[in-house]
């Protein structure tokens, strides 16, 4: 991926602007009829223009409401690459430079008053090419270059012609791009400039390369942050960007059907029973943001949240034992769906910063003074996995002796020797270190407490700043952190994800928030990037991932095992942890959902 969506350290994936779309609330009486999805986020989303989303919160609403050209199949496993708004998988020309791709015909943007008569039109491989030009304009300093950069032949070049034109407008869209062409509507050719074997699963499944229509852009101009117009099942309908967002069924969805096969057992599990029917099911989808977790969590108890992560201080009230719930939840009818998540969080470095990027033993201390083991008995009740390095265990390329390499190890004492040191080449004191941690919320205290203290017990002074979302990630992209706790969860099945945040040419805003530049290290990723799968380009992958750990960039902390808790009326959630466009699948029982009050009332009695 393109380290594909950085995600606060807290926050569990499948729990699921400048202005607002509506300062109306979500009505509090429902049509018992109509079918509503109820979710939580726990921060304020930023963005819903596909050109600079790269968090997961943003993620998981524009893939609700515009499409990229595949998908992964929501049943499938392993995981298949499938054909979205592409008729079939892309024609591949020998030399592997040359991708064609087939649009569906037919295919509608949602009605809005940027179309003429407020009237979607069809969606055009155009569309397409507009989107990866917007990409590629430095004048919108998309956090998606770093994705495209040196990869499409020519598109180099349009972004070295946006630095010439003085004003935004000034920027001709019809500019040629010779590795972006359309010999009609319905064909997209892409010309790389190099092999990329990933370019689907990272790039065309992505939300980097969701068609925008350029009417919306010219009609919205900045405000289109807040105004997604896409081909998707939902579209936007009110956004308060402090309390929730809303979305509704699209009228001008094309129509898809739900899939009628999946894996062994998913016949069983009732992942079928909706088999062939016509999607989307639910007619709202809406997000409540509570940026603490008790408050949604009680929420959820009530009823008025789908699913829920479990807060730490509620796991007694949840388990019984690892991975069984107690006698209340089950009596409540919630169910407990548990998965590995391909995820990795961590204590970063700015290695630019004066004192951390020169001081290699300063960082090591860092790394020796982390009770990992701690950390995720204290925050994740001991359900987490310590990160030993960067690739999660879940990828094959997964080197099961990272354990004993590195220094993700609790040796407070061997930190305290290597603080000596650091200091020497400080030329004394080191000075009060900052890290800066994405969320105000009780959680995102406490973790940055827990963090202050270790590294107060080695010797080093320690100021926490807590961030909400859109400034911590204003503060990454221009580099203006020192230390950053953060993490990313992976879009395909491959590590070259997480290995592309430590290439150096992809440093901030790009996806190398720790700007860390290492000439070996680049030259073996540039080698191992245009392979194929194979055990020789996950020895390369090994060895890149040893020069990141030898040069200490970050402590990374652990691997994230979800534990998502459903009302049993919450139906078609199979885990899907490379798609985020899932909320078309998802139905509710409303008979049952009707009955929970009253049967909250017999427990209570």
């Amino acid at each position: 991926m393109h380290s594909k969506y950085i995600v606060l350290l807290a926050t569990i994936l499948a729990a699921f602007g400048l202005t607002r779309c509506s300062r109306s609330s979500p009505k509090n009486a429902e049509d018992a009829n109509e079918m509503f999805l109820h979710h939580v986020l726990y921060t304020k989303v930023r963005s819903l223009d596909p050109l600079s989303i790269r968090d997961v919160y943003s993620a998981t609403i524009i893939f609700q409401i515009c499409e990229p050209l595949y998908q992964y199949h929501f049943l499938k496993r392993p995981y298949v690459i499938i054909p979205l708004l592409a008729e079939d998988l892309p024609v591949i020309s020998d030399d592997r430079c040359t991708y064609t791709i087939k649009v569906k015909k037919g295919v509608r943007f949602q009605d809005d008053a940027c179309f003429k008569n407020s009237k979607g039109r069809e969606l055009k491989a155009g569309d397409f090419v507009y989107q990866l030009k917007r990409i590629a304009n430095v004048k919108n300093v998309s956090e998606n270059w770093s994705l495209f950069d040196n990869r499409i032949v020519g598109l180099n070049e349009f972004r070295e012609y946006t630095k010439t034109c003085k004003t935004q407008a000034d920027v001709d869209y019809s500019r040629p791009v010779e590795g972006l062409q359309t010999p009609d509507d319905y064909t997209l050719i892409i010309k790389l400039v190099k092999p990329w074997p990933q370019i689907v699963g990272v790039a065309l499944a992505d939300q980097a390369s969701m068609p925008v229509a350029k009417e919306a852009v010219d009609y919205y101009g900045k405000d289109i942050i807040a105004h997604p117009v896409g081909t998707g099942p939902f579209k936007l309908s009110a956004w308060d960007r402090a309390s929730y967002i809303e979305l509704v069924r699209n009228p001008n969805f094309r129509g898809e059907t739900y899939p009628t096969e999946g894996e062994p057992g998913d016949k069983e599990a009732g992942y079928l029973d909706d088999a062939g029917k016509t999607i989307p099911f639910a007619d709202k989808v809406t997000w409540t943001i509570i940026e603490e977790y008790q408050p949604a969590w009680l929420l959820f108890l009530q009823g008025k949240l789908d699913v829920s992560v479990v807060p730490k201080d509620n796991y007694s009230e949840v388990f019984s034992g690892v991975g069984q719930l107690t006698d209340g939840m089950k009596q409540r009818n919630i169910r407990l769906e548990t998965f590995d998540d391909p995820s990795t969080f961590w204590v970063g470095f700015n290695m630019e910063d004066p004192v951390l990027g020169k001081n290699k033993p300063l960082r090591q201390a860092i790394n020796l003074a982390i009770d990992r083991v701690k950390f995720i008995e204290l925050f994740f009740n001991g359900l987490h996995k310590v990160a030993y390095g960067f690739i999660p265990p879940l990828m094959p390329s997964y080197d099961p002796n990272i354990v004993n390499m590195g220094f993700a190890r609790y040796d407070p004492n061997k930190g305290r020797e290597l603080l000596k040191q650091a200091e020497q080449i400080q030329g004394g004191r080191i000075p009060e270190l900052k890290i800066a941690v994405p969320g105000t919320d009780t959680f995102s205290r406490q973790m940055g407490q827990f963090l202050k203290m270790q590294l107060n017990d080695i010797g080093l002074d320690i100021e926490v700043q807590y961030m909400d979302w859109p400034t911590y990630q204003e503060k990454m992209n221009t580099s203006s952190t020192q230390m950053f706790t953060s993490g990313v969860t992976a879009s395909i099945p491959d590590a070259i994800d997480f290995l592309e945040m430590f290439y150096s040419k992809n440093k901030s805003p790009g996806s190398n928030k720790f700007n860390f530049s290492n000439p070996e290290y680049d030259r073996l990723y540039e080698q191992a990037s245009v392979m194929l799968d194979s055990p020789e380009r996950t020895e390369l992958y090994r060895k890149m991932e040893l020069i990141v750990l030898n040069d200490c960039t970050a402590a990374f902390l652990n691997h994230r095992v979800a534990y998502v808790l459903l009302h049993d009326w919450y139906k078609n959630y199979k885990p899907n942890v490379f798609s985020y466009g899932v909320s078309k699948y998802r139905r509710i029982d409303l008979k049952e959902r009707a009955e929970y009050p009253e049967l909250l009332k017999k427990l209570k009695d």
